[in-house]
């Protein structure tokens, strides 16, 4: 025993001694092993091509957290994250899912006249999905050209006029009735709306604007002010896993974005060609679509529901269309079948890899649908906020 001890004690001063030469030769290895598994990445994911990402180039994104003008101070940090990939002429320079870390510019609340509360926010970096860090310069406002914001008070204010004007002209008549108008030639109803014209110009003047609320899942475009030069990549790196069934295929030939019930653009409606040669049946019942945080949304019961009450057995083949409404259309989503015996996952298709391929005229229509959103988003719903 005590020999072992020896030989432990004297292996131990022996370690301690010689570590700065240990630590140099296993340094030494990390280092050229991480090299040749960065150049394998490097080979793997890029092209090998370069292109500039433009000045003014426009970039989507979403926020990770609530930015609300009522509370939300200059300085406050945020993360985004890119919703759509950026192409250059090569290629995407940018994938979605990339994250841009984001802070708050400047702040301003609502004002008399109706002016609405503002929030302009800067970007300094983006992280994309491979861990490299591109520093950027991006910049994002709600705030309205003077023009345009000048613009939209007259309306509103005439509005309120021509609004006051018509209350005090009805009042008038109930007040006097209709005889004292004949008998008066009209001047009771004149006067009335001059009164009520008055008021409603009174409340026009003194009313404030909305705050400025940005939540998760909102859209934001934002503004690239400098020029990079970012790797292009490959096709095959940016492919969403997925799970498949020998003999059944599903191909999404569209993908729409599109409103739900209540007027918003979180509905996604698939295109689908089903062939399948496999050993099971399945059925709109044991479909859904799954985003990144394993959350499942069942068809929706607003769109086509043909395939939900449709079972698929084994040689059929079909074209169908189904809708889902989701929580939020940025999302990373699988459209899945599940086994209704033990609820395992048959197969599992990416939307994301699949509106790579879609028609180019499909994505300029989801786009120009999400702009609309975002065009009215950004004001918080509440009643009008009268200061005396």
């Amino acid at each position: 025993m005590k020999k072992v001890i020896t030989l432990f004690l004297i292996f131990t001063v022996f370690l301690f001694t010689n570590a700065p030469l240990f630590a140099q030769d296993v340094l030494h290895g990390g280092v050229s092993e991480n090299n040749q598994i960065y150049k394998q990445i490097e080979t793997d994911v890029f092209t090998g091509q370069i292109e500039t990402l433009n000045r003014k180039e426009v970039i989507n994104m979403t926020v990770s957290q609530v930015l609300d003008s009522s509370f939300s101070l200059e300085g406050d940090e945020f993360f985004a994250e890119v919703t759509t990939d950026v192409y250059g002429d090569k290629g995407v320079v940018i994938p979605r899912g990339t994250m841009a870390h984001g802070m708050i510019k400047d702040t301003t609340g609502p004002k008399r006249l109706g002016r609405e509360a503002s929030l302009t926010l800067s970007f300094d970096y983006l992280v994309t999905p491979d861990g490299r860090e591109i520093p950027i310069e991006g910049e994002m406002t709600t705030k309205l050209h003077p023009v345009a914001q000048a613009g939209k008070i007259a309306v509103q204010d005439v509005g309120y006029t021509l609004a006051g004007g018509a209350i005090g002209g009805l009042a008038a008549l109930n007040w006097l009735g209709i005889e004292a108008a004949i008998a008066s030639e009209g001047y009771t109803l004149a006067g009335g709306a001059a009164i009520g014209g008055a008021i409603g110009l009174t409340m026009a003047l003194i009313r404030k604007g909305k705050e400025v609320l940005i939540s998760p899942g909102d859209e934001i475009k934002v503004k690239i002010n400098t020029s990079v030069d970012l790797p292009v990549y490959k096709e095959s790196a940016l492919k969403q896993e997925e799970v498949l069934y020998e003999g059944l295929t599903i191909n999404i030939n569209d993908i729409k974005h599109e409103k739900d019930p209540f007027g918003e653009i979180n509905t996604i409606t698939l295109s689908l060609l089903i062939s399948n040669m496999s050993d099971k049946t399945l059925s709109g019942f044991d479909m859904a679509l799954v985003n990144d945080y394993n959350v499942k949304f069942s068809p929706s019961i607003f769109g086509d529901t043909k395939l939900m009450f449709k079972q698929i057995k084994p040689g059929d083949k079909l074209i169908a269309n189904v809708s889902f409404a989701v929580d939020n259309i940025n999302r990373k989503f699988w459209l899945a079948f599940y086994d209704r015996r033990n609820g395992s996952v048959i197969t599992k298709i990416s939307l994301d890899n699949a509106y790579r391929s879609i028609p180019q005229k499909s994505k300029k229509r989801n786009e120009k649908a999400r702009n609309k959103r975002i065009k009215k988003s950004y004001l918080k719903d509440s009643d009008m906020e009268l200061d005396f």
